[in-house]
Parts: C-alpha cells; sequence; structure tokens
C-alpha cells in the first residue's frame, strides 16, 4: 500500500509496540502529527522539549520498553538533547524523532535548520537523517533495534520535512541487519571455569551490583547465586532495587556516598564479582588504590567496558542474567561467616545515618522525610528522584526491595529530571505510586511540566526537600572552598501556591511530627499533589569520599556533644 511518510512513520511505532509518546509540535514536524491522527497512539503534550525526553527515559526505566519522543526541528531538537544525553549516559532505550526542513534546502540555514544528526552524534548510539519517503520504515526500525540491542541507548532519527509528505510504497521490513553488528558472544567454558576457581579460593568476597541487573531481568538468579555462595551484595546507585534491600546478604550502596562499611568491605575483600555493573569514578574513588588486595571477575555485555578502568582477572562478556545462570551450577555452596561478621562490625562501628540516632529536637531533617515516606509508603513506590543531596538521602533512606523502584539520573547527573520522568513512568505503569523527590533547585527547571501533569490527570505526589540552597554544590564550597556559598543561596517561589496554580494540591511541612499525617493525606487523595519539606538549610550528605580520594577516605558526620549522631 502507498503511504506517506508520516504515515510510515507512526505505522511502524504501532508495530513496534509504542502505545505512546511525548512531544511538542512544530513546522517541520506538523506533516507527522498530522497523521498522528489516524493512529492509536496517545500523545503528551510537553511544555519543553526536554521534559518530552526525560518522560522518554522515566517510560523506558519504569517498563523497559522503548521510550519515544518527538519535536520538531532547530530549538525544538536542540532543546532534547540533555535528554539525549542523560539517556546515553545510563544506557536507556529511547528512540528520538525529530523533523528536518526539507531536503532542497539542507545547507541553507533555511529558518530552524539544525543539523541536529551533527549535534546529537556523540550522545546517540546511532543517528540518521532522512531525506526520502522510502526510508522512512527501515531507518525507524533500525532505531528500534539499535536501542533495544546489547547494551541499550539512544537514538535519533531526523527526517525531512518532505520526506514526511511524499508518498511511497509501504514495506514492513520483517528482519534489520545492523551494520557492524556483532551479537553477544557464547560465554566461553574457560572463563566459567577460571571465575569458579576464584570463588572457591576466596574467602572474603563481595558482588557488586549495577544497574546491569534490571537490564537483563537477572535479580531472581542473583538472590540464588548470593544465596548458595553467601555472598554478601553491594549496590550501585542505579543498581538499587536490583537486590532486595531487605536481605540478610544486602549491604546497601557503595561509592562516593555509600555506606561507610560497605566502602570499607570493598577494600578489604579478596574477591570483587563485578556484575552489569562500569566501575565510575563515584564508586571506585581513587583508581590507583582502589581495592587492591582483591581478584576481579567482571561480567557485562558491553566488552569495552570490561578493564577500561579497573583492571580484571576474568572478564566476561555476556547477558548477566545467562552468565550467572551457567556460573551458578559450577560453584560451591560455602559459608564466609567470619567475613559477614567482619562487615557486621564494621557497619556497628560506623553506621552514622541510621534514623535512630536522628534526634527530632524541632528541626526537620531531609533523613527524616525519607525514611517516614518509605515507612508510609511501605517501600512500595516508584520514585524518581532529581540530582543532588536529596536524591543520595534518598539511596541511603528508601530501601527498595524491587526492580524499577528507583528511577534517576545517574552518569550525567541531571537536574531537571524527576518530574517530567516520573511522568513517564506513570504513563507506563499507571497503577503503581509513583513519587518524585526533588530539590527546590532541580524542581524549578522542568516545574513547567506540572502543566503536563494535570492536563494528562496523573496521580503523581510530588516532595520538595527545600533548604533554601543548591544543596550539594553548596556541601562542596562548605567542605571544600571553607564555606564560601558563591550562587548557592537560593530564592524559590511558594511552592504551595505555585501547586495551586496549576490546580494541584500544596501542602507545607515544618516539623517532622507533620509528615506522616501530611503524606497519608495525599495517598489517600487519589488526586496530585505537592508537599513543600522545608528542611535544614546546612545539612551535608555523610559520608563522602572526596572527588579523586582513596575510597576508604570518608568524610563522617562529626559527633554532637551528646555523643550521638546528628
Amino acid at each position: 500500500m502507498n503511504l506517506t511518510g508520516a504515515q510510515i512513520l507512526w505505522e511502524c511505532l504501532v508495530r513496534e509496540g509504542v502505545d505512546t509518546v511525548f512531544g511538542y509540535p512544530g513546522g517541520a514536524i506538523l506533516p507527522a502529527y498530522d497523521a498522528l491522527l489516524q493512529y492509536p497512539i496517545r500523545h503528551v503534550l510537553v511544555r519543553h522539549e526536554q521534559g518530552a525526553a526525560h518522560m522518554a527515559d522515566g517510560y523506558a526505566r519504569a517498563s523497559g520498553r522503548v521510550g519515544v519522543a518527538v519535536a520538531t526541528s532547530g530549538p525544538g531538537a536542540t532543546n532534547l538533547t540533555t535528554g539525549i544525553a542523560t539517556a546515553m549516559m545510563d544506557s536507556i532505550p529511547t528512540v528520538f524523532i525529530t523533523g528536518q526542513v526539507p531536503s532542497k534546502v539542507l545547507g541553507t540555514d533555511a529558518f530552524q535548520e539544525t543539523d541536529v544528526t551533527g549535534i546529537t552524534l556523540p550522545i546517540t548510539k546511532h543517528n540518521v537523517l532522512v531525506t526520502e519517503a522510502k526510508d522512512v520504515a527501515h531507518s525507524v526500525r533500525e532505531a528500534f533495534a539499535i536501542a533495544r540491542h546489547g547494551r541499550p541507548g539512544p537514538v535519533l532519527v531526523d527526517i525531512c520535512k518532505d520526506a514526511q509528505q511524499a508518498q511511497t510504497e509501504f514495506v514492513w521490513p520483517e528482519t534489520i541487519e545492523l551494520p557492524g553488528d556483532k551479537q553477544v558472544p557464547m560465554v566461553r567454558w574457560e572463563d566459567l571455569a577460571k571465575a569458579a576457581e576464584l570463588i572457591a579460593q576466596a574467602q572474603r568476597p563481595l558482588i557488586l551490583a549495577g544497574q546491569g541487573v534490571m537490564r537483563s531481568g537477572a535479580s531472581a538468579v542473583l538472590q540464588a547465586y548470593a544465596e548458595k555462595t553467601d555472598t554478601p551484595v553491594a549496590l550501585t546507585l542505579l543498581g538499587l532495587g536490583g537486590f532486595p534491600a531487605s536481605h540478610p546478604l544486602c549491604l546497601g550502596m557503595m561509592g562516593m556516598h555509600g555506606e561507610a562499611y560497605v566502602n570499607t568491605a570493598i577494600q578489604e575483600a579478596d574477591l570483587l564479582l563485578a556484575f552489569g555493573m562500569r566501575f565510575d569514578d563515584r564508586v571506585t574513588g581513587k583508581l590507583a588504590t582502589y581495592a587492591q588486595h582483591s581478584k576481579k571477575i567482571h561480567v557485562e555485555i558491553d566488552p569495552s567496558e570490561i578493564g577500561k578502568n579497573v583492571p580484571v582477572d576474568v572478564g566476561i562478556v555476556g547477558d548477566l542474567r545467562g552468565v550467572i545462570e551457567a556460573l551458578l551450577p559450577h560453584v560451591p555452596s560455602k559459608r564466609h561467616e567470619a567475613w559477614r561478621i567482619r562487615i557486621l562490625g564494621g557497619q556497628n562501628e560506623t553506621r552514622t545515618r541510621d534514623i535512630v540516632h536522628q534526634p527530632d529536637n524541632g528541626h526537620l531533617y531531609a533523613a527524616h522525610v525519607m525514611h517516614d515516606l518509605w515507612t508510609a509508603t511501605e517501600g512500595g513506590a516508584v520514585v524518581v528522584t532529581d540530582v543532588g543531596q536529596h536524591q543520595m538521602w534518598e539511596a541511603q533512606y528508601y530501601r527498595h526491595e524491587k526492580p524499577r523502584t528507583l528511577i534517576t539520573s545517574g552518569g550525567l547527573g541531571t537536574m531537571g529530571f524527576a518530574l517530567p520522568a516520573a511522568i513517564g513512568a506513570k504513563m507506563a505503569r499507571p497503577d503503581a505510586e509513583v513519587w518524585v523527590i526533588a530539590g527546590d533547585g532541580g524542581f524549578q527547571m522542568t516545574q513547567c511540566e506540572l502543566a503536563t501533569l494535570q492536563q494528562e490527570k496523573l496521580d503523581i505526589k510530588i516532595a520538595v526537600v527545600n533548604n533554601g540552597y543548591l544543596g550539594m554544590v553548596r556541601q562542596w564550597q562548605e567542605f571544600f572552598y571553607d564555606k564560601r556559598y558563591a550562587s548557592t543561596p537560593m530564592l524559590s517561589p511558594d511552592f504551595v501556591k505555585l501547586a495551586e496554580a496549576y490546580g494541584i494540591a500544596g501542602h507545607r511541612v515544618t516539623t517532622r511530627a507533620e509528615i506522616a499525617s501530611t503524606v497519608q493525606a495525599v495517598r489517600a487523595s487519589g488526586e496530585p499533589a505537592l508537599i513543600d519539606f522545608r528542611v535544614e538549610k546546612e545539612e551535608a550528605v555523610y559520608p563522602m569520599v572526596p572527588a579523586g580520594a582513596d575510597l576508604h577516605a570518608m568524610i563522617r558526620r562529626p559527633a554532637t556533644e551528646e555523643g550521638v549522631t546528628a
């Protein structure tokens, strides 16, 4: 059948299983928007294209499916770039569709012409400029294949306006051969044998579990491995939820703001099993002194990550779930009681953030908010955080039991991520309880998406952790710049009135005693709501490994005069 390029675009998206897209119309993408009316795809009108990118990202993280965002040429496309880079750094399967000026005027500096494929080349797995209608189907089909394949990531398809308008015969590509595609190799028996030998010899083993656990659906088999070998599990920020927080072998988060006893255990381990993580700098600290006494086994789907930052003794390229399943029959059932007791001793000695030790002295601490929110939701919410201090407090105090229940920007650290990503997550999982946790700084970057939330009638709860500062930047200025607070004190609007202006219920909490009742009320309402938590202004996140310092060289919370941690 003959279809326009615009019709072919939506026909392909429907066949790829897409039910929701996020976007903003404009001149160069108008033919596609006109054709959209013929197809059963829900379009979410955003208030800024960055929001569309983060919504597609949140949709993908929450569901495991490919998220899709649409924008016009020029500023529409360039506004997507922060969200594209966010997806690239965290390996999120997303497809971005942008309109482009007609092919005949490419290179003439036509109105709203921008070389978006050139701009996004470093922040996409692949991108393509489509100048003819006959190439639309293959380009879109290829985009989804690349976005999903191997290590996932964003793909951009830039379609000229005349390619959207022209007609051609529609042929659905049943199969796609990716240029230069390398299938994930079969796991070599010799690698499994060597790994099993190191595991059998280890007395102080430790699993470092990352986001790859979720990506491969490996949570159950990871738990089976940990229990059979009695191996404690530490988690990266993006790995939280991949192993149940309540499990006796779960140690919590590692790295710059991870648990002190976890970082100490990493430095003392004699075997590290890195499962679906990439040894980024926020995890390792100073590479020269990182885990010097341990053998290392690294399982990763992207071969370029193995040995990139940390030399390893065994590198296994493959899907994590398949590798652990293949390894499991060949590892001995062991008990490492002395090692677990040693870690527990460190846990008792270095525990500096236990909520029990946070006195309710009339001041509201962010830790109170996170712990009490976890208690109120029974740990069952999908939490979408922004970036900064509140992000670390959430990771420390909200204990995630299931995969895909923490959605946050890791590699790029994108402020403004939370609200739009939560909209995407709620669209993907409408029956889930979704909470935004954002700082007063990051929230203001994309607060315009409150209109999108209300327009789509989404029951999303928003917790603004409001300390009147760009909190994490202020903390660095406190620790490393002699408290010279340059441009970090922050004036914000009245968030309660702001929410009400969008037709959303607003609440303010200034004491810990108010948290439970306020959270209970907004959860029972069945409507979107915002809570402005006025927390301590100069509270810091502890512990902290200074950038470039040894992993064990942590700044710890000072004791109060009463002898308890504050």
